[in-house]
Protein backbone atom coordinates (compact mmCIF):
# COMPACT_ATOMS: atom_id res chain seq x y z
CA UNK A 1 0.00 0.00 0.00
CA UNK A 2 2.84 2.84 1.22
CA UNK A 3 4.66 1.80 -1.89
CA UNK A 4 1.68 2.40 -4.54
CA UNK A 5 1.08 5.64 -2.40
CA UNK A 6 5.17 6.72 -3.06
CA UNK A 7 4.61 6.05 -6.76
CA UNK A 8 1.48 7.89 -7.00
CA UNK A 9 2.65 10.80 -5.44
CA UNK A 10 5.93 10.74 -7.28
CA UNK A 11 4.04 10.15 -10.74
CA UNK A 12 1.91 13.45 -9.98
CA UNK A 13 4.83 15.54 -9.10
CA UNK A 14 6.62 14.46 -12.04
CA UNK A 15 3.39 15.17 -13.89
CA UNK A 16 3.11 18.87 -12.42
CA UNK A 17 6.81 19.59 -13.53
CA UNK A 18 6.30 18.24 -16.99
CA UNK A 19 2.85 20.23 -17.55
CA UNK A 20 4.57 23.71 -15.76
CA UNK A 21 7.39 23.16 -18.19
CA UNK A 22 5.07 22.63 -21.05
CA UNK A 23 3.16 25.72 -20.75
CA UNK A 24 6.22 27.97 -19.99
CA UNK A 25 7.27 26.64 -23.03
CA UNK A 26 4.04 26.90 -25.49
CA UNK A 27 4.50 31.59 -23.87
CA UNK A 28 8.13 31.78 -24.80
CA UNK A 29 7.85 29.99 -28.23
CA UNK A 30 4.83 32.81 -29.14
CA UNK A 31 7.00 35.53 -27.50
CA UNK A 32 4.61 36.95 -25.21
CA UNK A 33 6.98 37.75 -22.34
CA UNK A 34 9.16 40.67 -22.11
CA UNK A 35 12.40 40.68 -19.87
CA UNK A 36 11.71 42.04 -16.47
CA UNK A 37 13.40 45.22 -15.39
CA UNK A 38 13.28 44.77 -11.59
CA UNK A 39 12.70 41.89 -9.44
CA UNK A 40 13.74 41.01 -5.70
CA UNK A 41 16.28 37.39 -5.54
CA UNK A 42 13.48 35.96 -3.36
CA UNK A 43 9.55 36.65 -4.58
CA UNK A 44 7.90 33.92 -2.50
CA UNK A 45 7.78 33.55 1.18
CA UNK A 46 7.43 29.68 0.84
CA UNK A 47 9.63 28.89 -2.20
CA UNK A 48 13.33 29.36 -2.85
CA UNK A 49 14.16 30.86 -6.16
CA UNK A 50 17.35 30.54 -7.99
CA UNK A 51 19.56 33.39 -9.62
CA UNK A 52 21.01 33.95 -12.56
CA UNK A 53 23.75 36.52 -14.22
CA UNK A 54 21.50 39.21 -14.37
CA UNK A 55 20.43 39.34 -10.65
CA UNK A 56 22.19 41.45 -8.20
CA UNK A 57 24.80 38.69 -6.74
CA UNK A 58 24.13 39.06 -3.19
CA UNK A 59 21.68 40.11 -0.18
CA UNK A 60 20.49 39.35 3.31
CA UNK A 61 16.61 39.17 4.24
CA UNK A 62 15.20 38.60 7.79
CA UNK A 63 11.39 36.90 7.71
CA UNK A 64 9.18 37.18 10.38
CA UNK A 65 6.30 34.47 10.93
CA UNK A 66 3.31 34.41 13.33
CA UNK A 67 0.93 31.34 13.71
CA UNK A 68 -2.22 31.72 15.39
CA UNK A 69 -2.04 29.42 18.29
CA UNK A 70 1.19 28.11 17.78
CA UNK A 71 3.50 26.37 20.55
CA UNK A 72 6.46 25.36 21.33
CA UNK A 73 9.62 25.65 19.36
CA UNK A 74 7.51 27.91 16.45
CA UNK A 75 8.54 30.57 18.29
CA UNK A 76 7.49 32.94 21.71
CA UNK A 77 3.89 33.42 21.89
CA UNK A 78 4.06 32.19 18.07
CA UNK A 79 6.62 34.39 16.48
CA UNK A 80 9.57 32.91 14.68
CA UNK A 81 12.58 34.64 13.14
CA UNK A 82 14.79 33.54 10.58
CA UNK A 83 17.71 35.87 8.78
CA UNK A 84 19.31 34.26 5.65
CA UNK A 85 22.11 35.18 2.85
CA UNK A 86 21.63 34.34 -0.78
CA UNK A 87 24.22 34.72 -3.59
CA UNK A 88 24.77 33.87 -7.25
CA UNK A 89 28.23 31.95 -7.34
CA UNK A 90 28.42 31.65 -11.14
CA UNK A 91 27.60 28.93 -13.43
CA UNK A 92 24.08 28.65 -12.60
CA UNK A 93 25.01 28.05 -9.00
CA UNK A 94 23.15 29.60 -6.32
CA UNK A 95 24.07 29.44 -2.61
CA UNK A 96 21.38 30.22 0.03
CA UNK A 97 22.46 30.07 3.91
CA UNK A 98 19.54 30.77 6.90
CA UNK A 99 19.79 30.34 10.76
CA UNK A 100 16.19 30.68 12.59
CA UNK A 101 15.62 31.49 16.32
CA UNK A 102 13.03 29.69 18.37
CA UNK A 103 12.08 31.06 21.90
CA UNK A 104 10.81 28.32 24.31
CA UNK A 105 8.53 28.98 27.17
CA UNK A 106 11.42 29.19 30.02
CA UNK A 107 13.04 32.52 27.84
CA UNK A 108 15.49 30.34 26.79
CA UNK A 109 16.66 30.69 22.67
CA UNK A 110 17.78 28.37 20.77
CA UNK A 111 19.33 28.47 16.73
CA UNK A 112 19.27 26.24 13.95
CA UNK A 113 20.89 26.71 10.56
CA UNK A 114 20.49 25.22 7.20
CA UNK A 115 22.66 25.79 3.84
CA UNK A 116 21.62 24.76 0.27
CA UNK A 117 23.84 24.65 -3.33
CA UNK A 118 21.21 24.53 -5.97
CA UNK A 119 21.97 24.90 -9.80
CA UNK A 120 19.68 25.30 -12.55
CA UNK A 121 19.67 22.67 -15.07
CA UNK A 122 17.19 23.75 -17.25
CA UNK A 123 17.20 27.65 -18.15
CA UNK A 124 19.23 30.14 -15.62
CA UNK A 125 21.38 31.84 -17.91
CA UNK A 126 18.85 34.97 -17.98
CA UNK A 127 15.94 35.91 -15.66
CA UNK A 128 13.00 36.07 -18.13
CA UNK A 129 11.60 32.15 -19.38
CA UNK A 130 11.80 29.05 -17.60
CA UNK A 131 14.39 27.81 -14.96
CA UNK A 132 14.62 24.14 -13.65
CA UNK A 133 17.09 23.82 -10.51
CA UNK A 134 18.62 20.91 -8.28
CA UNK A 135 19.91 21.20 -5.08
CA UNK A 136 21.61 19.53 -2.13
CA UNK A 137 22.17 20.85 1.28
CA UNK A 138 22.51 20.33 5.13
CA UNK A 139 20.21 21.46 8.22
CA UNK A 140 20.63 21.27 11.65
CA UNK A 141 17.54 21.57 13.95
CA UNK A 142 17.05 23.14 17.19
CA UNK A 143 17.82 20.21 18.84
CA UNK A 144 20.82 19.65 17.03
CA UNK A 145 19.54 16.71 14.79
CA UNK A 146 21.07 17.37 11.36
CA UNK A 147 19.16 16.20 8.07
CA UNK A 148 20.33 15.75 4.45
CA UNK A 149 18.03 17.62 1.97
CA UNK A 150 17.18 17.81 -1.27
CA UNK A 151 15.32 20.32 -3.43
CA UNK A 152 13.71 20.84 -6.80
CA UNK A 153 12.91 24.67 -8.05
CA UNK A 154 11.03 25.23 -11.15
CA UNK A 155 10.31 29.21 -11.75
CA UNK A 156 9.17 31.14 -15.08
CA UNK A 157 9.32 34.83 -14.86
CA UNK A 158 7.94 37.67 -17.34
CA UNK A 159 7.23 41.28 -17.30
CA UNK A 160 3.93 40.60 -15.48
CA UNK A 161 4.23 37.35 -14.22
CA UNK A 162 5.80 35.20 -11.38
CA UNK A 163 5.61 31.22 -11.02
CA UNK A 164 7.50 29.32 -8.63
CA UNK A 165 7.59 26.28 -7.01
CA UNK A 166 9.63 23.76 -5.30
CA UNK A 167 9.64 19.74 -3.88
CA UNK A 168 11.86 19.64 -1.24
CA UNK A 169 12.90 15.68 0.57
CA UNK A 170 14.59 16.29 3.51
CA UNK A 171 16.26 12.91 5.69
CA UNK A 172 16.58 13.23 9.66
CA UNK A 173 19.78 11.59 11.48
CA UNK A 174 17.93 10.74 14.12
CA UNK A 175 16.09 7.31 15.07
CA UNK A 176 12.60 9.19 15.91
CA UNK A 177 12.03 10.99 12.65
CA UNK A 178 10.32 9.99 9.89
CA UNK A 179 12.42 8.04 6.92
CA UNK A 180 11.78 10.94 4.81
CA UNK A 181 10.12 14.45 5.21
CA UNK A 182 8.17 16.05 2.26
CA UNK A 183 7.64 19.59 1.51
CA UNK A 184 5.90 21.01 -2.08
CA UNK A 185 5.16 24.58 -2.57
CA UNK A 186 3.82 27.16 -5.38
CA UNK A 187 3.23 30.31 -6.22
CA UNK A 188 2.00 32.74 -8.40
CA UNK A 189 2.42 36.51 -8.91
CA UNK A 190 0.93 39.12 -11.31
CA UNK A 191 1.94 42.81 -11.25
CA UNK A 192 -1.01 44.91 -10.07
CA UNK A 193 0.32 47.93 -9.88
CA UNK A 194 3.82 49.63 -10.56
CA UNK A 195 6.35 47.59 -8.39
CA UNK A 196 3.53 45.34 -6.61
CA UNK A 197 2.53 42.25 -7.43
CA UNK A 198 0.33 39.98 -5.90
CA UNK A 199 -0.95 36.33 -6.13
CA UNK A 200 -1.06 33.16 -4.15
CA UNK A 201 0.85 31.27 -2.58
CA UNK A 202 0.27 27.50 -1.31
CA UNK A 203 1.85 24.80 0.66
CA UNK A 204 2.29 21.24 2.02
CA UNK A 205 4.34 20.09 4.36
CA UNK A 206 5.10 17.12 5.76
CA UNK A 207 3.01 15.15 2.87
CA UNK A 208 4.52 11.71 3.95
CA UNK A 209 1.36 11.33 6.65
CA UNK A 210 -1.00 11.01 3.81
CA UNK A 211 -0.14 7.23 3.86
CA UNK A 212 1.94 7.14 6.84
CA UNK A 213 -0.61 7.05 9.93
CA UNK A 214 2.93 7.19 12.54
CA UNK A 215 4.56 10.62 10.60
CA UNK A 216 6.50 12.17 13.35
CA UNK A 217 5.61 15.80 13.05
CA UNK A 218 1.76 15.83 13.54
CA UNK A 219 0.28 15.07 10.46
CA UNK A 220 0.20 16.56 6.55
CA UNK A 221 -0.41 20.38 7.09
CA UNK A 222 -1.35 22.32 3.79
CA UNK A 223 -1.66 26.28 3.88
CA UNK A 224 -2.89 28.39 0.65
CA UNK A 225 -3.48 32.39 1.06
CA UNK A 226 -2.54 35.43 -0.74
CA UNK A 227 0.79 36.83 -1.42
CA UNK A 228 2.11 40.00 -1.87
CA UNK A 229 5.54 41.64 -3.11
CA UNK A 230 6.28 45.07 -3.51
CA UNK A 231 9.70 45.72 -5.85
CA UNK A 232 10.58 49.64 -5.31
CA UNK A 233 12.05 51.12 -8.50
CA UNK A 234 15.54 52.39 -7.85
CA UNK A 235 15.62 50.47 -4.23
CA UNK A 236 17.58 47.87 -3.15
CA UNK A 237 14.94 46.99 -0.61
CA UNK A 238 11.92 44.70 -1.30
CA UNK A 239 9.28 43.50 0.29
CA UNK A 240 7.21 40.32 0.65
CA UNK A 241 3.61 39.17 2.85
CA UNK A 242 2.10 35.93 2.76
CA UNK A 243 -0.68 33.34 4.83
CA UNK A 244 -3.42 32.02 5.62
CA UNK A 245 -5.07 29.13 7.31
CA UNK A 246 -3.02 26.07 8.22
CA UNK A 247 -5.09 23.27 7.81
CA UNK A 248 -4.27 19.24 8.58
CA UNK A 249 -4.33 16.51 5.85
CA UNK A 250 -4.30 13.88 8.28
CA UNK A 251 -3.22 13.40 11.54
CA UNK A 252 -0.70 11.46 13.93
CA UNK A 253 -0.22 11.38 17.54
CA UNK A 254 3.69 11.91 17.12
CA UNK A 255 5.38 15.72 17.28
CA UNK A 256 9.08 16.91 17.11
CA UNK A 257 8.78 19.94 18.53
CA UNK A 258 12.28 20.76 17.44
CA UNK A 259 12.29 20.20 13.96
CA UNK A 260 12.58 22.79 11.60
CA UNK A 261 8.95 23.15 9.62
CA UNK A 262 7.51 26.46 7.37
CA UNK A 263 3.75 25.81 9.19
CA UNK A 264 3.44 25.68 12.91
CA UNK A 265 1.92 22.47 14.78
CA UNK A 266 -1.81 23.27 14.89
CA UNK A 267 -4.46 24.32 12.90
CA UNK A 268 -5.09 28.09 13.01
CA UNK A 269 -4.15 31.30 10.82
CA UNK A 270 -0.35 32.30 10.04
CA UNK A 271 1.19 35.57 8.96
CA UNK A 272 4.73 35.55 7.19
CA UNK A 273 6.75 38.84 6.06
CA UNK A 274 9.90 38.99 4.51
CA UNK A 275 11.95 42.31 4.00
CA UNK A 276 14.88 41.54 1.37
CA UNK A 277 18.60 44.09 1.10
CA UNK A 278 20.40 43.67 -1.86
CA UNK A 279 24.16 43.90 -1.53
CA UNK A 280 25.07 45.54 -4.58
CA UNK A 281 22.64 47.72 -7.30
CA UNK A 282 21.47 51.16 -6.48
Amino acid sequence: MNSRMNKKFLLLALSGMLSFSAMAQTIEDNNLYVEPSNRTPEPFLFSVSTLTPDDHSWSVNYSSSYGKRSEELFGYDGVGQQFALKGYLGHRFTLNVNAALGFQANQNVVSSQQVEIIRDVIGGKKVSGLRLGIGLGLQRDFSSVTSALSRITASWEASRWNIGGNVLLGKAFSSNRDKIDILTSLGVQYQLLGSLYGGVEAVGEDLEGLWDPEEAEGGAKILVGPSLNLVPSASRFSFSLSGGPVMFASRSNETNPAAIRELPSQAGLMVRARIVFNLSGS
